[in-house]
């Protein structure tokens, strides 16, 4: 991270600094404006969801000649498939004349989400002669010869080493000619700016106190002027208590969140307060250029504090006492070269999940197919991280359950085998719990840290030998934690390691305590000897706050692990396989 800040502190004074932001479209303001409401400014964790703009440039080989005297005249249209079976289209090539073999310049961008499964569907296209001086974007496609289609997942791009993929074209042409359609290839890179970062050393000298029995506690908030004229906040700083000429750890701030050098940005100094009415020192207004041209001249800006009399100048002044551009590696760099994502599972074997021959159980399995909760967060979860997975084998375990042995184990393999844990694919993790619940007796208590440890272990085996992996324990659970503290001590000792652990709540049990253990406080998690969590490597979400077609919980649940991994990565200085350090 070359020290970035992009950690939490104490006592809900959570930082924002250094994290990348989606970039800006109608739909991601709204979500910054939500985030902002909901928790005091924005999402106070420090962790924005990882939202990497890809071009794909497209290529195609031997496609179908419609034309009797030349050759087709070839576009590309690229959609999105959505869940319901829709296609939402992205984008279209230009037109090349007279080639089966075109190699188009135009390039399509997406927004790759890791959190989601994107299937994406090429058309091609011979585009009539009457049409070639017409925009592609106003081109009416049915009125347009189809020469063929494909189909992929995002996903199998980026991780591909030279990110590139070979589609073989398919679809009903014309009766009686060749089949052979020929095949397309799609190209993806990921633009330099959601790279770029500009790393800035902040502090402030003679603010004004706006506390009556101590000093201010400010910290900085600053927000990137968007066409709408409002503020979209893009990073926040930590809280420095106690102090009127505070200096904060670097911020980070990315391309993608500050848009250009010349963008104008907000900068504001708030005094903190925990009722969460942060109260407004003052502010400044400075484009990163100007930024870089206060450090380079040494030069300080003072804040204003707006009125109904106009901007009231203050002594308070902002200084930026280092400025630094880099380019820093992204989660892509590192799952394109060859790092994975290895991806364990525990399920939650307790009897207050209900009798599984009843349907009231959650343990159900429905002679109907209709997936129970278990079932359900296994297939969503699984679905996107078997893609980062080569070998796609998964350790899988249970705990609470009364095995054939007649003890209750609190880590037993879920294929029911003495000896190996794996189960290959999503698919056979969902036939081991299947075959798990007609052979172990529901029991208790609810214990975490014995899964914990066990998946702490794979990966401590893994650091040991150097192996660009990093794991993922998915834990779904119905109930209250008994070793709460054994817990957070397991948990504390696994956040030096390269693992994230991923629960899932089903059932309508309170579940406080899985927010306690997501750290979403801003107050990372403390062993029983005192120990402090090196990062936050929990999330949770239980299935009942899932509002029905609006956030999946893969979304919910995957959005912030590439956050992780990569606060895992630059805390160690670990780049991407193969690549040159920065």
């Amino acid at each position: 991270m070359g020290g970035c800040f992009s950690g939490d502190v104490e006592g809900g004074k959570q930082a924002i600094g250094g994290v990348q932001q989606r970039p800006t479209s109608s739909t991601i303001a709204n979500n910054a404006a939500h985030n902002d409401a909901v928790d005091f400014f924005f999402r106070s964790r420090g962790q924005y969801p990882l939202f990497s703009q890809i071009e794909l440039t497209l290529s195609a080989l031997n496609l179908l000649d419609c034309d009797i005297t030349s050759k087709s005249d070839p576009m590309a249209v690229m959609y999105l498939r959505k869940k319901d079976g829709r296609l939402e289209e992205i984008g279209r090539t230009e037109v090349i004349l007279n080639s089966l073999n075109p190699k188009w310049i135009e390039k399509i961008t997406v927004s790759f989400q890791f959190e989601a499964v994107q299937t994406l569907v090429f058309h091609v296209y011979d585009v009539d002669t009457r049409y070639h001086n017409v925009p592609v974007k106003t081109l009416k496609l049915k009125d347009q010869d189809f020469l063929g289609e494909a189909t992929c997942v995002l996903s199998e791009i980026m991780t591909r080493p030279n990110r590139t993929v070979t589609l073989t074209l398919t679809g009903n042409v014309r009766a009686g000619v060749n089949r052979n359609l020929g095949t397309l290839s799609v190209q993806a890179e990921e633009t330099v700016a959601s790279k770029t970062v500009a790393e800035i050393n902040f502090r402030c000298v003679n603010l004004d106190n706006k506390d009556l029995f101590s000093k201010s506690d400010p910290f900085l908030r600053i927000s990137r002027i968007v066409e709408t004229s409002a503020a979209v906040p893009i990073c926040r700083t930590e809280v420095v208590d106690n102090n009127l000429n505070p200096m904060w750890r670097p911020v980070c701030l990315t391309m993608q969140q500050f848009g250009s050098k010349d963008t104008p940005l907000v900068i504001e100094c708030f005094d903190f307060n925990t009722s969460g009415n942060h109260e407004l020192i003052g502010k400044t207004e400075k484009s990163v250029a100007e930024l870089e041209r206060l450090c380079l001249q040494k030069e300080a800006a003072n804040f204003v504090y707006p009125s109904l009399r106009g901007n009231k100048v203050l002594k308070g002044q902002l200084i930026v006492d280092r400025y630094m551009e880099k380019v820093q590696y992204s989660f892509l760099d590192y799952i394109s070269s060859g790092f994975e994502l290895n991806f364990m599972v525990a399920v939650d074997f307790t009897a207050s999940n209900g009798d599984p021959r009843t349907p009231s159980s959650l343990h159900y399995i429905d002679p109907s197919g209709r997936l129970n909760s278990y079932q359900q967060a296994i297939m969503e979860v699984g679905e996107v991280i078997q893609f980062y997975d080569s070998d796609k084998r998964f350790p899988a375990w249970g705990f609470g359950g009364r095995t054939s042995d007649g003890s209750v184990s609190h880590a037993f393999n879920l294929n029911g085998a003495s000896y190996g844990d794996e189960v290959v694919g999503v698919e056979g993790i969902m036939a081991a719990y299947a075959s798990a619940l007609r052979n172990v007796a529901l029991a208790g208590p609810t214990l975490f840290s014995h899964v914990v440890d066990k998946a702490a272990h794979t990966a401590s085996q893994s650091l040991s030998q150097n192996s660009p992996k990093y794991f993922v324990l998915l834990i779904i659970t119905d109930g209250v934690l008994t070793d709460m503290a054994g817990t957070v001590d397991a948990l504390v000792r696994a956040s030096d390691l390269p693992l994230s652990v991923l629960i899932v709540g089903v059932g309508n049990t309170d579940f406080k305590q899985m927010e306690m253990l997501d750290a979403d406080n801003g107050r990372r998690l403390e062993s029983s000897t005192g120990r402090i969590a090196t990062r936050d490597i929990v999330q949770f979400v239980p299935m009942k706050d899932i509002h029905s077609g609006q956030v999946s919980v893969v979304q919910a649940l995957l959005e912030e692990l590439p956050g992780q991994f990569l606060s895992y990565v630059r805390s160690r200085k670990i780049n991407p396989v193969g690549a040159p350090a920065i």
